[in-house]
């Protein structure tokens, strides 16, 4: 006889207990209170804002909508601000464009006179005295291929290996070369200072290629925000544990990545990502294209559909919308739809058996061996949630990295640790500020108690498991498990 599936095990419905988090792009599409207001009720649980595109006081005026629609719904929002980093592009044509022939010779160089069919401005010195001869340069997203046959002080010389029209500014890849271009322009650093200064809970790090353009974005931090790092670059890869061990947070930027890797390297490099990130409890998010049919029709291809469900089931965080939520003709069904595929997929017994595929190593820590136990405790008394008690968060991330079947509610005095959890996978994180207990192990089971049933994790007659650290109130304590039946 099949044994009945224990409560832990039960697939859970609604989004109170969805596992995987949501980001949403806000653009002119989705500027208006009413429409940020149904992303956010659809499930959006963080909200992107792209500083390629937009004016400040275009993203002061969504960080305020953002921040009343918060206080509307009572439960943290978080807010990404992605820098854009560094553009390398062509100059401009003297007719707008020419036809480049395979095989024909074609010249970038430093001249600011108008580009012809034999020549363009590269803008970039930094470009000609890093590449070599044999080096790939990639124009307008990888359409086009160029390889260096000589290299001047101020040109490179280039055949043309796949041809086609290019036009002014269009942009320049280099794969196989680490530019010496830091990762911050100077629009980056106004842009990152105006960032902090609103209050934006992630700031994302574009055009990561080495581990020490993550630290000058720390540094500059300053821990006033979490470090989103984009793997974007081929370089980064190369470094990907340590890049990931200085970030906060890891994103699979497959749009650029996807320039400078060949197409079929990509799902390899995501799944790498994800399972680094997963490894060292990192947040990770996929982005790029995930319902890229939606900017125009209102519902997704079938492929579509399946690359979100690869996502989930790789075990992501999160999956992003950028221009499907940002400028699309149907942002709300956009995040409605990743939310449903999401359900869908975390009440599939293939999901949850690949859960813990991934082996975890542990680094010996008392807060890593309870959040370990946590999961296997919970699953053992068919508890309905994990109820986490954290300072900064870190209890709460290493228990969402184990991937407990029972959905995982953080408590926090801390507003901005409250949003920094939306990332994570499976958390439902609350602020609760100074109502949390100071003394007393009752006192923390009788407010879990009654926080978990009032937000809908437990009920009367279950039970949940209590993760804390006492003495109560000391960062990075997490000592204590207890198993609380609900009166």
């Amino acid at each position: 006889m099949e044994r009945e599936m224990s409560m832990a095990e039960r697939p859970m419905t609604g989004e109170a207990t969805r596992r995987t988090k949501i980001v949403a792009t806000l653009g002119p599409a989705s500027s208006s209170a009413e429409m940020i207001r149904a992303l956010a009720v659809n499930g959006a649980d963080v909200f992107r804002f792209n500083f390629s595109h937009g004016s400040h006081e275009d993203h002061a005026a969504r960080y305020a909508v953002v921040r009343d629609i918060e206080a509307e719904l009572g439960r943290p929002l978080a807010i990404l601000a992605d820098l854009q980093g560094p553009k390398l592009r062509v100059g401009r044509f003297a007719e707008g464009r020419v036809t480049l022939m395979p095989g024909a010779a074609f010249r970038l160089d430093l001249d600011p006179a108008p580009g012809t069919v034999e020549r363009v401005m590269l803008p970039h010195p930094e470009i000609i005295e890093a590449v070599e001869a044999g080096s790939v340069l990639l124009l307008d997203d990888g359409k086009l291929r160029l390889k260096v046959t000589a290299c001047g002080a101020d040109y490179l010389d280039t055949e043309v290996v796949v041809g086609g029209v290019l036009s002014d500014r269009k942009g320049v890849n280099v794969p196989d070369v680490v530019l010496p271009i830091p990762a911050l322009t100077e629009k980056d650093r106004v842009d990152f200072a105006f960032a902090l200064q609103l209050g934006v809970d992630y700031v994302a790090l574009s055009f990561v290629q080495r581990p020490d353009d993550v630290r000058e974005a720390r540094r500059i931090a300053n821990g006033a925000a979490a470090i989103l790092v984009k793997i974007e670059k081929p370089q980064a890869m190369q470094d990907l544990e340590e890049i990931v061990a200085l970030s906060d947070a890891v994103m699979v930027a497959r749009g650029d990545l996807g320039v400078e890797l060949p197409s079929e390297e990509v799902p390899i490099a995501q799944k790498r990502v994800i399972r680094e990130a997963r490894r060292q409890g990192r947040p990770v998010v996929v982005a790029t294209q995930m319902l890229e049919s939606m900017i125009t029709l209102p519902t997704p291809t079938r492929a579509e559909v399946s690359d979100v469900s690869t996502a989930i089931f790789d075990g992501a965080d999160a999956v992003m919308l950028s221009a499907e939520s940002a400028a699309g003709a149907y942002p709300r069904e956009a995040v409605e739809m990743l939310a449903r595929v999401a359900r869908r997929i975390e009440s599939d017994a293939e999901w949850r058996a690949g859960l813990h595929q991934v082996a975890l190593e542990h680094d010996g820590s008392t807060g890593a061996a309870i959040a370990e136990a946590a999961w296997t405790v919970a699953q053992a008394v068919s508890a309905s949630a994990v109820v986490t008690y954290t300072q900064t968060g870190q209890g709460a991330l290493r228990l969402s990295r184990e991937r407990p079947y029972s959905p995982i509610l953080a408590l926090t005095p801390d507003d901005f640790v409250a949003r920094r959890l939306c990332l994570a996978w499976g958390v439902r994180a609350q602020s609760v500020g100074q109502e949390m207990p100071v003394f007393g192990v009752e006192g923390l089971v009788d407010q879990a108690s009654e926080i978990a049933q009032a937000e809908g994790f437990a009920y009367k007659g279950g039970r949940i498991v209590l993760m804390a650290g006492l003495p109560f109130g000391q960062r990075g304590s997490t000592n204590t498990l207890r198993v609380v039946s609900i009166p």
